[in-house]
């Protein structure tokens, strides 16, 4: 089916009005091998290709990464001078102190990264792609090109100024993924207002919460969504967020679909003011450290946790990333199917596609509408040459007959990805062989909202290195990591697992959690001082390869989206008739790990256990959201603590996991009968289960 051009009502602003520029505000410092020119791919030279910088041009993949982790200053100096438009140049390289959590880079530099993502890129290629939007419905697609884009950022940038949104105001963005949630992240990017993101499935509370902690002044949203043939409301959920939220001015509410919805005093239909605006809008000049956007993220602790980026070292390593970890080139169509909620959806859906003047796909439905043959329908539609995706998703995807794989033509098809969390064998060989037809290089990527990008992945690396399954393998540049032991000490030598740090700092790392530094500073750099803690334990292979067993503590990894345990206790502990819970991640073939939630109740004559259970599972879904809530309920007369009254969830997570027969050390409980009590409680439990099966 051929791609619809017609414009939905938001994109049909683009085409109002043309934006003005000179082609030499935006070329000042770009060499000529910038990466925006095509590099010989069938080279066989030891020098990895396209160069990073003219200063490092012809050097290997491991001199390159040598120079990257002994002189971090020349190197990451020389590719930011180049790849990136300033409007001042940086002075100095970095300033860190990674025991005190100080992180800058490239200091005293100023330049926006709106402009960097669109303006350098109309001012050469004004009609080349910039999104190709994959709506819900297959064959619907919606192609912007960057012109468009940068009009519609302009305009959306525009209507936040008449509003009264400053550089350095905050504003969440609870969108679905698409061309207007792109613009709506740009938009702030160019006026140097800092952008939050809440994934749209997120419930009220957990979006207000995110709100009131960043005090954002306006909220930018739809007036639905639509996924999987379902139409989700999403203005109602924004009204009851912004009820408990006095800092928000406006509501800025775009039409996904051409139902209505309440419009209250606080609302505003943006594309209605978007009309009114001049499709030019100058840009903010940027300190490389003024903060580009927060993104939450659960910890431990129950309260989530906005991560901030800044402007810079971010964009860099997202560009850098981007080009070498996926080797994309000039012309390619690059299709991260992950929602913009997430990192992953900053980085690689957005920043570092636009930065590098890529077309990136919007992927707005599920991997099996109207079928399992979604995924791959589309990248033979688009002719998609990178595609990133998640262990959950392969592992959904692979229960389906090939015949959903096999029936469309993937020959496009360059590099596979794969992100969110470890992916198993068996999905790396279905992912590899039957949807790469075994030629495709997949890279395991592992990374983490705080890291910025891609961190340890198979590749860049020599030309013809191997790729193990399952396994994330070699540093990227500038990554030096580091396993720790329970002591505190470096482990030394190969064949060896223990807690991953990184030793040195890195452009697209975390600056800070928003409002709190001491609780920055306490999770990432206290556990393993001079290093940050990345909470992951991995094994270091004979070889030296990097593979990671797992998180080490209380978050759990569901679908690929990170969930501390305290968060979902927190919502639990809120029923009237549960005095104390704790919930731990169990092993799950589909989604990587779910909640087990053991529950305590009082001893209220007559208690409904059932009703209660559904209750504690409708307050998950409205205090978080849907995916969080606990796939088991166990209700238990009390808790294993010990005596200083620290629960023992290694015990819970073993009794959870059938994995009785050996406990460890139960010596420290206060009484160690307990155990026997909720292993003869969950086996009642089995026992139900499989009857209603």
């Amino acid at each position: 089916m051929a791609a619809h051009r017609s414009r939905s009502s938001f994109l049909s602003l683009v085409n109002k009005g043309t934006v003005s520029f000179r082609k030499d505000c935006y070329q000042r410092g770009v060499p000529v091998h910038f990466i925006r020119t095509v590099s010989s791919t069938g080279a066989k030279k030891k020098e990895l290709l396209p160069h990073l910088s003219s200063t490092l041009a012809g050097r290997s993949y491991t001199e390159l990464y040598e120079l990257s982790v002994k002189n971090s200053e020349k190197f990451w100096g020389s590719i930011a001078k180049e790849r990136l438009t300033w409007t001042r140049p940086f002075d100095q390289v970095k300033d860190c102190d990674i025991s005190k959590g100080r992180i800058n880079w490239f200091l005293g530099g100023q330049l926006n990264v709106s402009v960097n993502c669109l303006d350098v890129h109309v001012a050469s290629h004004p009609d080349k792609l910039a999104l190709v939007w994959e709506r819900d419905e297959p064959g619907t697609e919606v192609k912007v090109t960057y012109r468009e884009l940068l009009e519609t950022t302009c305009r959306l940038a525009n209507t936040l100024k008449s509003h009264g949104i400053q550089k350095g105001d905050r504003v969440a963005i609870y969108m679905p993924v698409s061309p207007i949630a792109v613009a709506a992240m740009l938009a702030c990017a160019r006026i140097g207002a800092v952008h939050t993101v809440v994934f749209a499935g997120f419930s009220s509370e957990a979006l207000a919460g995110r709100i009131q902690d960043a005090q954002c002044k306006a909220v930018i949203t739809c007036n639905q969504g639509v996924r999987g043939g379902r139409v989700i409301n999403l203005k109602p959920t924004v009204d009851a967020a912004v009820k408990s939220c006095p800092s928000i001015t406006h509501v800025f509410v775009a039409q996904r679909t051409t139902n209505t919805v309440h419009m209250g005093d606080l609302d505003i239909p943006l594309e209605e003011a978007m009309a009114k605006e001049s499709a030019e809008c100058p840009p903010e000049p940027m300190g490389s450290e003024d903060m580009l956007f927060m993104l939450y993220t659960s910890g431990s602790t129950g309260k989530p946790k906005g991560i901030v980026h800044t402007q810079a070292g971010y964009l860099l390593y997202a560009s850098l990333t981007h080009q070498y970890v996926f080797d994309y080139q000039p012309g390619d169509v690059f299709g991260c199917v992950a929602d913009i909620g997430w990192v992953t959806g900053h980085s690689y859906v957005v920043y570092g596609p636009l930065c590098n003047g890529a077309t990136t796909v919007l992927f707005e439905s599920t991997p099996v509408y109207p079928d399992p043959g979604r995924y791959w329908e589309t990248v033979q539609r688009l002719g998609i040459n990178q595609f990133y995706g998640a262990p959950t998703a392969v592992r959904l995807l692979l229960k389906y007959d090939e015949s959903f794989v096999k029936k469309y033509d993937r020959s496009s098809l360059k590099t596979l990805g794969s992100v969110g969390e470890p992916i198993n064998h068996e999905a790396w060989d279905w992912f590899y062989n039957v949807v790469g037809d075994g030629r495709c290089p997949l890279v395991d990527t592992w990374w983490q909202t705080e890291t910025g990008g891609v961190c340890i992945s198979p590749r860049p690396a020599e030309e013809g290195s191997e790729i193990r399954p399952a396994m994330a393998m070699r540093p990227f540049f500038g990554i030096e990591p580091s396993l720790m032991g329970e002591k505190g000490q470096k482990i030394i030598g190969n064949d060896v697992t223990g807690a991953l740090c990184v030793s040195q700092p890195w452009p697209g790392m975390a600056r800070t959690i928003f409002g709190d530094h001491d609780r920055f500073v306490d999770a990432y750099f206290k556990p393993y001082p001079g290093h940050y803690f990345t909470g992951d334990g991995a094994y270091r292979s004979v070889e030296g390869y990097y593979q990671i067993t797992g998180r080490m503590d209380d978050v759990i990894n569901i679908s690929g989206h990170r969930l501390g345990t305290a968060e979902i206790e927190d919502a639990l502990d809120e029923h009237p008739e549960v005095p104390e819970t704790a919930v731990i991640g169990i092993s799950h073939d589909i989604k990587g790990e779910v909640p087990f939630a053991f529950v305590v109740l009082k001893e209220t004559a007559g208690l409904d256990h059932s009703a209660v259970v559904k209750q504690l599972k409708d307050l998950v879904a409205t205090k978080i959201a849907k995916y969080a809530v606990p796939d088991h309920f166990l209700i238990v007369k009390r808790l294993p603590k010990t005596r200083s009254g620290k629960i023992m969830r290694r015990i819970l997570r073993k009794v959870a996991m059938e994995e009785t027969e050996n406990l460890g050390d139960v010596s420290t409980l206060d009484d160690p009968s307990v155990v026997k009590e909720i292993i003869d409680t969950h086996i009642q439990y089995k026992s139900q289960l499989s009857k209603k099966k």
